[in-house]
């Protein structure tokens, strides 16, 4: 089992919820997402209300909740949704990695990618800005760490087959984990100063697989 199948394994569980079945579930809870992130676009998640979504959706308040019992599962769901598009950029772009200079660009343009989603995406931006302050969205966040951890770890343990995994492990879960803090930090500062902190975080990174 290669390190990222065993971090998707101890990913924890999303948030319990009612799942659409059919096609017309299904759209209507597309709705209700759009609905959703167009209002945390306008007001912030803070500012979120169960009955301006399903008004806005244009769906009864009671469809509403038999899908999503509060707005937290709504803001679960969104942030789970930018999770599984980060990891699949990650994914391709650890994907033709086969040498140390290969991971130094690929990890580069991954940090520089991710930073520009931040910047771009008032949704998300706006979600990860409060991660801290919700149980649910921290225990997400080290999920989705666990698991971009294990895919760099994978990269890793092919290009130093006689070094230490779980050191390698270990060392791959924090730099995604730090990652995550970085973003967050860099996205509460102006520009400025927010690309300052992700290239120093770049340099810190690449020094320390550098060292591996």
């Amino acid at each position: 089992m290669s390190q990222t199948e065993k971090s998707q394994a101890a990913a924890a569980p999303a948030a319990a919820r009612k799942q659409p079945t059919q096609q017309r579930s299904r759209e209507r809870v597309e709705r209700m997402l759009e609905a959703a992130a167009a209002l945390i676009a306008e007001k912030g998640s803070d500012a979120l209300k169960m009955g301006e979504v399903a008004e806005r959706a244009g769906v009864p308040i009671g469809s509403l909740y038999q899908f999503f019992p509060d707005k937290s599962a709504i803001i679960l769901t969104l942030a789970e949704r930018y999770n599984a598009l980060s990891r699949e950029c990650i994914g391709e772009g650890l994907a033709d990695v086969r040498d140390m200079a290969g991971l130094e660009r690929a990890f580069t343009e991954l940090v520089d990618t991710y930073y520009e989603m931040f910047l771009a995406e008032p949704v998300m931006r706006d979600i990860w800005s409060g991660t801290q302050a919700d149980k649910a969205l921290r225990e997400n966040e080290l999920a989705d760490s666990r698991i971009i951890g294990g895919m760099l770890a994978d990269v890793l343990m092919r290009l130093h087959r006689e070094g230490d995994r779980e050191e390698i492990a270990t060392t791959a879960f924090l730099i995604m984990s730090l990652g995550e803090a970085t973003m967050r930090l860099a996205i509460s500062v102006t520009r400025e100063e927010g690309q300052a902190i992700v290239d120093a975080y770049k340099r810190m990174v690449l020094r320390e697989m550098l060292a591996l």
